[in-house]
This record gives structure tokens, C-alpha cells and sequence, in this order.
């Protein structure tokens, strides 16, 4: 039994020496991957360079329905839906009136109150004009009187002739002042008439601007589309890369800023965002092909219409392209996820290699060609460059070239690669062609 147990033992002991040594020459002829710089194949053959980006569809020239100037918050008390579709003169938005309400009924009441002071100023002018007239005549009746007492004269004494001139003198003097006086009265009644008729008017201009500014509170169509509802900026607190909400009923606007939009439906737009690496190779008038991602399988031609400047962060610039659509659609919707593809040029018989393999430091081009030594840096001229291949001379077709940069991963060892001899996939394999 004992000699049946060491036989057992020994049988297992020699396998256990068996597998550790296969599993050693499997390790020790195994190929060391873990350090290895994936490459491509400098290629050469037709290259067209397209600019591909994806972007928002809006309607051109469209009619933007912003708050009245009216002053402060303006609360939203109606609003249509978004995508709703609305017919010229159907109200898109109403805000709150009853502060403007306020004010029309303020200036109507000052409106009301300056119409009868204009009514007491003419009164009063009448009795004051009308007292004073009777004094005018009053003193041309004592005027009368005194030249009758002066044709007595003659038969009278030196003293009370002499009385009855200077009575005559007072009385024609009195006269003149009575006459005077009533045309300074008279010119302060009217003058005083004249101020009350400026509040009239200024009342009235009051009441019709609160008249207007209500009615200005209501923003209707002018032209036939569906309702795009603008993102609510009015927000207390406000931070980078945050995603802002749209208008809905109760929420606040400030006066100028865009509610709703309702784009014109019969001249489509689309909104992109290009790297700033395409630009050099964008112009006015380019053909572009759209896909909107709610209509699987059509595609709509348009053009380049405008590029705008250059914005974003240091690492990430881009810049606005408006793209115009030569095709419409009837189930176009504005918003809608839209994939162009802009083509640039097409060139024949060219040698070009991924992006990622180029590389570029201090004004020069150059490529890390894979040798016996290792991979060396090897100058190359760029011809055309886009976002995932690159057109270059001054190399040969079928040399090796590294996609990563051979200095970094030394430092980095452990990092995760693709592979040696790496093909260009996707987007490049279709492009290719």
C-alpha cells in the first residue's frame, strides 16, 4: 500500500515539473507586447477631404418675439407649446399686465382730473375777465362824466375849473390802467388755460403709453411656423457648461430678451459647430449634404452661407458655420439633430497617413519612421490636413510610421495600445476608397 501511495506521488510530482516548465518556454517564446508602439502604413491613393460636424436645424430669417421694453420682470401667464403650430396674428406669448394696468388707470384718472381743472381755469378766467371788462367800462362812463364837467369851464372860476381837469386827468388815467389790467388778466387766464391743457395732454400721452405698453404685452405671429421656445436666461445663479432651461408659464423676463422664435419654414438653416482645424478649409458657396437624425434615410442638399468667428476654450476652439438648405421638407422641425458632411476637395494619387501620425513642433512637420534602429523622426511636408487624415510628401508609400509618439511611451510603459501594425478604421477606411 505504501509503495502504491509513493508511485502516486512521484506520478504527480513529474507532472507538476512538466507543466511548470511548459508554461516557462511559453513565457520565455512569447513575443513582449506590453511595450510595442502601434503603427500604420504610410498609403497611397485617392483622398477626399470632407468636413463632417453635427449641428442644430432652425429656420432662416426667423421672427423673434422678444419682452417689451417695458422695465423690470415680466411674468409669463400664457405661452404656446413648443413645435406648436401657429397661424399670423395667433398670440405666442402674454405676460403679466397688472402693473401696466395700474399705471393706465393712474393716468386715466389724472387724465379725468386735468380736463376739469381746465374747465375751473376757464371758468374762473370768464368771472376775472368778466369783472374786469366791467371795470373798463366803469371808468370810460367816469371819463365821460369828467369831460362834461370840463365843457363847464368856461363858466366857472379859475379853482373849480381847474378841480374839474384834474379830475378828467384821474379819470383818463384810471381808464388806462382798468384797460391794461384787463389785458394782463386776460393774458393770465389764457396762459393759466393753456398750462392745465399741457397736463391734459400729457395725461393722454401717459394713458396711451400704459394703453400701448398693455397691449405690447401680447406677442402674436406675424407669419405662419412653429413655435420655437428660446432658453430662459433669467436664472439667480449662473455657472459654466450648465444647460438652461426653457421659458414655460411663470417664469420672468427681462425686458429685450427672446422668448420664442417661429421660424420661417420655406428657408432652413442649420447651426454648426466646426473644429477650428476645418476652417482653413471652409468657403462660402461650398456644397453640403444634411441628414437630420429624426429622418432616417433622406438627405438634403444645401450650401456654406456664412462662417462666424472663433470661439470656446484654448483646447477646444470651433466656430460657427450657418449652412443654408437648397431642399425643403415637410417634416422638417426646427431643432432637429442635423449630420452634414461638407466635401472640400477630392485629390488623386496622394500619399497621406492618419492624423494622429503626424506630428508637429516649432514651425515643422514630422512623422516617426519605424526603422531597424527604432523609430526615428523623419520631416515630411503637410499638403492638406483634416480632422482624421493628413496628405503628405517627402516619404515613401509602405513605410512604417508610429501613431503615438515614441517619447511618450517610454515614459509610460504600461500603457494600453492597439496594436502594431494599426489600419485605419471607420471614417478613414471610407475614405480611402
Amino acid at each position: 500500500m505504501k509503495k502504491r501511495l509513493l508511485i502516486s506521488a512521484l506520478v504527480i510530482a513529474v507532472l507538476a515539473a512538466l507543466a511548470w516548465g511548459g508554461m516557462r518556454v511559453i513565457q520565455l517564446t512569447a513575443p513582449e507586447d506590453r511595450n510595442e508602439i502601434p503603427t500604420t502604413k504610410v498609403r497611397k491613393g485617392k483622398v477626399t477631404i470632407t468636413v463632417s460636424a453635427r449641428g442644430e436645424l432652425q429656420g432662416g430669417n426667423s421672427e423673434v418675439l422678444t419682452a417689451p421694453m417695458v422695465g423690470g420682470d415680466l411674468p409669463i401667464t400664457f405661452l404656446r407649446e413648443p413645435g406648436e403650430l401657429v397661424k399670423p396674428g395667433d398670440v405666442v406669448v402674454e405676460f403679466d399686465t397688472t402693473a401696466q394696468e395700474y399705471n393706465l388707470r393712474e393716468a386715466q384718472a389724472d387724465l379725468a382730473e386735468a380736463e376739469q381743472q381746465v374747465i375751473k381755469a376757464e371758468a374762473d378766467a370768464q368771472a376775472t375777465l368778466e369783472e374786469t371788462h366791467y371795470q373798463t367800462l366803469s371808468t370810460a362812463a367816469e371819463v365821460k362824466t369828467a369831460a362834461l364837467e370840463v365843457r363847464k369851464n368856461p363858466t366857472l372860476a379859475a379853482i373849480p375849473a381847474r378841480q374839474n381837469d384834474i379830475a378828467l386827468e384821474a379819470a383818463k388815467n384810471k381808464q388806462a390802467q382798468a384797460e391794461k389790467d384787463f389785458k394782463n388778466k386776460q393774458a393770465t387766464a389764457e396762459a393759466g388755460i393753456a398750462i392745465q391743457k399741457a397736463a391734459i395732454e400729457k395725461s393722454r400721452v401717459l394713458a396711451e403709453q400704459a394703453q400701448k405698453q398693455i397691449d405690447s404685452m401680447t406677442l402674436k405671429a406675424k407669419t405662419a411656423g412653429y413655435v420655437a421656445i428660446q432658453q430662459n436666461s433669467n436664472q439667480n445663479n449662473l455657472y459654466y457648461g450648465q444647460m438652461l432651461p426653457e421659458y414655460k408659464v411663470g417664469d420672468a423676463s427681462r425686458s429685450g430678451q427672446a422668448v420664442a422664435q417661429i421660424p420661417d419654414m420655406s428657408n432652413w438653416e442649420v447651426s454648426a459647430s466646426i473644429p477650428e482645424l476645418d476652417r482653413g478649409h471652409l468657403d462660402p458657396g461650398q456644397k453640403v449634404s444634411i441628414r437630420a437624425a429624426a429622418i432616417p434615410g433622406r438627405e438634403f442638399r444645401g450650401h456654406v452661407k456664412s462662417l462666424g468667428g472663433t470661439s470656446g476654450s484654448a483646447w477646444d476652439r470651433r466656430f460657427e458655420c450657418r449652412i443654408a438648405l437648397d431642399e425643403t421638407g415637410k417634416e422638417l422641425r426646427p431643432g432637429m439633430t442635423s449630420n452634414i458632411l461638407i466635401t472640400v476637395e477630392a485629390l488623386e494619387d496622394v500619399l497621406w497617413i492618419p492624423s494622429q501620425a503626424l506630428f508637429e513642433s516649432d514651425g515643422r512637420a514630422f512623422v516617426y519612421l519605424q526603422t531597424p534602429q527604432g523609430f526615428v523622426p523623419k520631416d515630411v511636408k503637410l499638403v492638406k490636413r483634416s480632422e482624421s487624415q493628413a496628405v503628405i510628401t517627402g516619404i515613401a508609400e509602405g513605410d512604417q510610421v508610429a501613431l503615438s509618439n515614441p517619447d511618450q511611451h517610454k515614459a509610460n510603459p504600461n500603457q494600453s495600445k492597439a496594436g502594431k501594425n494599426a489600419e485605419p478604421g471607420g471614417v478613414m477606411k471610407a475614405l480611402s476608397k
